[in-house]
């Protein structure tokens, strides 16, 4: 499946907080959105925030092709029993339309919060138990033991805010079968200070996390490159900015690390509502 499953995503995708809004006098806005994103060619669009299936089913009913996955849905927020009913509800109506991505979001913002890799098993099990495929699941995997998890468990992994050698390292650990897609943000800014000042606001919420400035550390980057706002090294290592051919050749970096498919976030500084129309038009030129 996992063979069929690259193919169907491609090699891009958008991921977007504001395509999962449950605003009802957005949806048409967002349905046109999505339309567009068909057909600019994107594989799949990655629903950010702890979005979850009916987040998807307006898209998945104005399109005909494009996959949508959860970037992810929080174990916590959703019960197993919830989620399987869910995707079952909508696999019916859509068949091999959507994607469970799921991860064990933060503690600082999850009541009940205990044993994040215990709870990650246990959920995967009851899914498991509940009839949802393990090969239309994927996890957002940071650390090695959720990596194998995900290899063994689960399609394979949607990582967040990583860099190339996390993504080669993820290659080697999940083996040549299983998806591969990290989130990559783009800044369509060509003036340096600009450009690292737009990342850095939009980076500066994950400097907080755990969950994150632990896979720093553990992937070769000090406590100096995540304090005040993140050092250049960060910056330039987690985001693509510049001229188009320097974005193209960034995310060319995560393909030839073993990405089988990247999924580009715009960071443009504009409300998390946004939808960059015109940036997901002009990544899909630099890109086709």
């Amino acid at each position: 499946m996992s063979s069929a499953l690259k193919e169907t995503v491609g090699r891009y995708g958008i991921w977007s907080v504001a395509l999962r809004s449950e605003d009802p006098s957005r949806q048409g806005e967002l349905a046109e959105a999505t339309a567009e994103l068909e057909q600019l060619g994107y594989g799949a669009v990655w629903l950010g925030g702890s979005s979850a299936a009916r987040n998807a089913v307006p898209l998945i009913e104005a399109t005909s092709r494009i996959v949508f996955g959860t970037s992810i849905q929080s174990i916590w927020q959703y019960p197993a029993a919830e989620s399987a009913a869910s995707f079952a509800e909508l696999e019916r109506a859509h068949p091999g339309r959507f994607l469970l991505g799921l991860g064990v979001a933060h503690a600082r913002n999850t009541a009940g919060y205990r044993r994040p890799y215990s709870a990650l098993v246990e959920y995967l099990d009851a899914l498991d138990t509940a009839g949802v495929p393990a090969d239309r699941r994927l996890l957002a995997a940071l650390g090695p033991r959720t990596i194998e998890l995900a290899r063994d468990h689960a399609a394979g992994s949607i990582p967040y805010l990583v860099t190339p050698e996390h993504t080669a390292r993820s290659r080697e650990i999940l083996g040549e079968t299983p998806l591969l897609a990290p989130e990559l943000k783009v800044v369509l800014e060509t003036d340096p200070t600009r450009a690292r000042t737009l990342a850095r606001e939009a980076l500066a919420p994950y400097l907080a996390l755990p969950n994150y400035t632990g896979n720093f550390l553990r992937n070769g980057f000090t406590d100096n490159d995540i304090t005040d706002g993140g050092s250049d090294r960060l910056v330039d290592a987690v985001f693509a900015w510049g001229e188009e051919t320097r974005i193209r050749s960034r995310i060319d970096e995560f393909l030839a690390a073993g990405a089988d498919h990247v999924a580009l976030q715009v960071v443009d500084g504009a409300s998390r509502e946004s939808l960059p129309r015109e940036a997901w038009r002009t990544l899909a030129s630099l890109l086709a």
